[in-house]
């Protein structure tokens, strides 16, 4: 993995839990592939807009080659994203879980990158949609924090987990198949049990750092 792509979806600086695992994580790998190049980007504190009328327009033109410089411009930041994501063997995504999903800037990040002829593409058969991911090559590890305990793999609160399973689908719909997730619970809980599980994370970020 020679080149990585962070992205930090919290809308909490130092505060962020997700933030602090994925340095964990990043600053393990560096030290042990210090010629490997990280790109950050932001989208939990910096403005990634939401898709609009325009956007859709642009994205589905007829002739993306043709496409007029008025939509050009609609797509210039979504083209640099996808481009930005195309570039990068490691995808490294930092969340909290919020409200049951991903927060609304990481949300306007998948909308900015699912791109039709660029990371998935479809055809008609028999009049009915196939899709086909156009994405190679690539890993992703999510690493995410929660307030409450029991959204992982056979927790009593998985079924209310759909911020694993929006990150899971969406990559695997563009090509990224190759998925770890890594979280820490009970932020909101008492005693001790989010510090445990944090402890748990760091470990098992550190671990994966000699593994990807």
């Amino acid at each position: 993995m020679s080149k990585i792509l962070a992205v930090h979806a919290s809308p909490r600086g130092d505060r962020s839990h997700s933030r602090r695992l994925a340095e964990v994580f990043l600053a393990a790998l560096q030290a042990r592939r210090p010629q490997a190049q990280l790109t950050r980007r932001e989208v939990g504190r910096a403005l990634i807009p939401p898709v609009n009328e325009a956007f859709v327009a642009a994205a589905f033109y007829p002739e993306p080659n043709a496409r007029p410089l008025s939509m050009q411009a609609d797509l210039a930041l979504s083209d640099e994203l996808v481009n930005e994501l195309l570039g990068h063997d490691l995808l490294v995504i930092s969340t909290p879980m919020h409200n049951f999903s991903v927060p609304s800037g990481l949300k306007a990040w998948i909308d900015q990158i699912v791109r039709v002829g660029l990371t998935f593409d479809h055809t008609l058969d028999n009049g009915v949609a196939q899709y086909q991911p156009l994405v190679r090559g690539k890993k992703a590890l999510i690493i995410t924090s929660r307030g409450g305990f029991g959204f992982g793999p056979g927790g009593e609160l998985e079924s209310m987990n759909h911020a694993d399973t929006l990150l899971r689908t969406v990559l695997g719909f563009i090509g990224i198949t190759d998925v770890t997730v890594v979280a820490a619970e009970g932020e909101e809980s008492a005693d001790r049990t989010f510090d445990v599980s944090a402890a748990e994370a760091e470990e098992r970020l550190r671990a994966l750092a000699g593994e990807f």
